[in-house]
């Protein structure tokens, strides 16, 4: 989608100045038609969220054909450029990198994880979902709040993206696309609600 300068309501950013700002080091941007956004920190329960969700697909996965990983790696996005970190990403046979501006983005996802914020659950919702779901390889997209035990999960069929909601705390998410399940209980271990 192109961006009218003019109608624009925080300042626009090129690509290069991105790429400078994101090579500096400090923290991980997303770029998002001339806007970027730092993905760095986040609330306690996110924190404690994405790592329980990453250490149980990693603990399930062990040493077999799929691989996960955490928030450090970002996935390449065609449709909205140049790529985005999600809080937790699987990869089943060889993970397939590609360098952007000297950083390694995986380009073969077959599940995504984004646990969700206030500042960012419209996009990860909408633009970001559109943005994985384009993505050939992908085959489920889960979406994972904060602020109360709900997963929803999105499965590529033939001719469409199936939804489901689980929001009882002693349900689990079946995922078919690597053979596991992650329990709500354990998604949640540790995380008060208020």
């Amino acid at each position: 989608m192109a961006v009218n300068r003019k109608e624009f309501r925080h300042p626009y950013y090129t690509l290069q100045e991105y790429f400078a700002l994101e090579g500096a080091g400090h923290a991980r941007y997303e770029y998002w038609d001339g806007e970027i956004v730092c993905m760095s920190g986040g609330t306690e329960q996110h924190i404690r969220i994405s790592g329980n969700v990453y250490y149980g697909l990693r603990k399930q996965l062990g040493a077999g054909h799929c691989e996960a990983f955490n928030s450090e790696l970002p996935i390449k996005t065609p449709s909205q450029p140049p790529y985005r970190y999600p809080d937790a990403s699987v990869v089943c046979g060889k993970p397939v990198l590609e360098k952007i501006e000297g950083f390694d983005v995986l380009t073969n996802p077959i599940l995504i994880v984004e646990v969700l914020s206030p500042t960012a659950e419209s996009r990860d919702r909408k633009e970001k979902r559109e943005a994985y779901q384009a993505t050939p390889s992908l085959m489920e997209y889960l979406l994972v709040a904060q602020d109360a035990p709900h997963i929803t999960r999105f499965l590529r069929q033939p001719d469409k993206w199936e939804r489901s909601d689980y929001g009882d705390a002693k349900a689990s998410v079946l995922l078919p696309s690597i053979d596991c399940v992650l329990a709500l209980s354990e998604v949640y271990q540790g995380v008060e609600f208020g």
